[in-house]
């Protein structure tokens, strides 16, 4: 009987080990507020028009992104976020990030999230190789763990593939080249949170391939992973859990298959 009763104690912490949430997000609508979106065309001559008649600038429109979108994100999980253009992803995980504030509800993390995007920062006149390091200060490392890195990081992105590209500038790169490069620079580093929009819809089938199982490993250091992608495959592949968001609202949040499946046949629950 003492087995057993050790053994239902063991379960039941190993359970609340699984569960310990990362991200929290509540009620959160986000709301941006575009001036001069009125009536009219907003150019030179409707201006000089209304500075001539002395007529007052359109109205500033709302446009409200996300609408009380609320749900749970637990340490080891890879998550995926799915939905047309427009649907309000990518502005979730800015939210999520610190980099947009919340109109209503809040949002709150474990650790310091960190966002990679198709658009994340780096130097475009600057060879890859600098960018490579100033990244990796960036996000904390020492330069000795920078020096020690240095190498994986260009051998996972293939910049060198074909050629001494990492001692070129970043602005002779191709969109790919770059997103590969900043993908392997973040990846780098273990993250409490990791938010990754588009960034693995770049390179050939062996970088997507090195980068699914990058993320693998950064869940099993603990970490939490946020997966924006139109590519289902990516997402099925990579996510254990998807969440389906359209037009600012929470339409599913499950099991990938489940919620892959039906957002593909356009099957709303």
């Amino acid at each position: 009987m003492a087995d057993a009763a050790l053994d239902t104690v063991k379960e039941a912490t190993a359970v609340d080990k699984a569960q310990v949430p990362t991200v929290v997000v509540d009620d959160v609508h986000i709301i941006y507020k575009v001036h001069g979106a009125g009536s009219g065309k907003g150019s030179a001559t409707s201006a000089l028009s209304r500075i001539i008649t002395r007529k007052k600038a359109p109205a500033i429109r709302e446009v409200h992104a996300v609408r009380g979108i609320s749900f749970t994100a637990y340490k080891g999980e890879a998550v995926g976020l799915i939905g047309s253009n427009g649907s309000g992803k990518s502005t979730m995980l800015a939210a999520i990030a610190g980099l947009l504030p919340t109109a209503r509800g809040g949002i709150y993390t474990q650790g310091q999230p960190s966002l990679l995007g198709v658009n994340a920062a780096l130097m475009n006149d600057l060879t890859g190789e600098r960018n490579v390091v100033l990244g990796c200060l960036a996000m904390g490392m020492s330069p000795a763990q920078v020096r020690e890195r240095y190498q994986s990081i260009v051998d996972f992105s293939g910049i060198n593939e074909k050629g001494d590209f990492i001692s070129l500038p970043m602005r002779t790169y191709s969109s790919g080249m770059g997103a590969r490069l900043r993908f392997s620079i973040a990846a780098a580093k273990t993250h409490d949170v990791l938010l990754i929009d588009e960034a693995l819809a770049t390179g050939d089938q062996g970088f997507q391939k090195r980068s699914k199982a990058r993320i693998n490993e950064l869940r099993k250091e603990a970490g939490t992973v946020f997966l924006v992608s139109h590519d289902n495959n990516a997402i099925r592949e990579t996510c254990e859990r998807t969440i389906w968001i359209e037009h600012g609202e929470l339409i599913m949040d499950g099991h990938t298959d489940e919620v892959v499946r039906r957002y593909e046949k356009g099957d709303r629950p």
